[in-house]
């Protein structure tokens, strides 16, 4: 029979919570696209005052998904069209003196909202949008669940259809370029970049034209239910 030692058993249960990491692209100070995320702002004790990740914990009958779908809303008002779990965090230290647990195992997740979504958010002085690279003292560990989040995503978007949750079902190419570069931080050759979205095969023309164009209306394109995958290389940075 294994038995388990009493110094490693709790005096208290864990507290097991869910949080998100919820991702929009917004036009920054220069009117440019960036990655920005929403924000809640503590109201009680440990970090009151201090801006954190939207989640709460673990209802007992409640499903992880169930848990991040309604964290998701009941915080900010959103509803996502992508939504993944990302990792756990468990670190023993990292939520010292939360509901006088010892400590809390966070279930985080990460979406992506569209940009008329994310205007949607609620209008409320405990929430609030900033910018996904320039974040500081958030509660708990949030920083580095942030940072985390943001490299799954920019590992991701290279090799998976990421950039779907960020666009309208129909959409020019340089809108679709436009998202990557905003979630990749860095310019994509347009020539480049165009054969390589054309040859796999994930996006269709529409046989459409974007209208209200000063110049020749664009051709839209969506992407194709039958294909996975768009793979972007790092060679295309200019």
């Amino acid at each position: 029979m294994v038995t388990t030692s009493p110094s490693l058993l709790p005096q208290n249960q864990p507290v097991l919570a869910v949080s998100t990491v919820i991702f929009a692209l917004q036009p920054n100070s220069e009117g440019k696209l960036a990655l920005s995320l929403p924000l809640v702002r503590r109201v009680r004790e440990p970090f009151a005052g201090q801006w954190a990740l939207p989640g709460g914990p673990l209802g007992w009958n409640e499903n992880l998904d169930d848990a991040a779908y309604r964290n998701l809303r009941d915080t900010t008002g959103l509803e996502s069209n992508y939504l993944e779990q990302l990792y756990a965090f468990g670190d023993v230290s990292r939520s010292a003196g939360y509901q006088n647990a010892e400590r809390v195992v966070s279930i985080v997740y990460w979406a992506l909202v569209k940009a008329d979504v994310a205007s949607q958010s609620i209008d409320d002085e405990n929430v609030r949008w900033f910018s996904a690279d320039s974040l500081e003292n958030l509660a708990f560990d949030h920083q580095q669940i942030v940072s985390y989040a943001l490299n799954r995503l920019r590992n991701k978007i290279e090799y998976a259809r990421i950039a779907h949750g960020f666009l309208p079902d129909t959409f020019t190419m340089a809108q679709l370029r436009e998202v990557y570069e905003a979630v990749l931080g860095r310019k994509l050759d347009p020539g480049n970049f165009r054969r390589t979205v054309e040859a796999s095969g994930e996006i269709i023309a529409t046989g459409e034209r974007l209208v209200g164009s000063k110049h020749r209306p664009p051709q839209l394109y969506r992407y194709n239910p039958e294909t996975s995958t768009t793979f972007i290389s790092r060679k295309q940075e200019i």
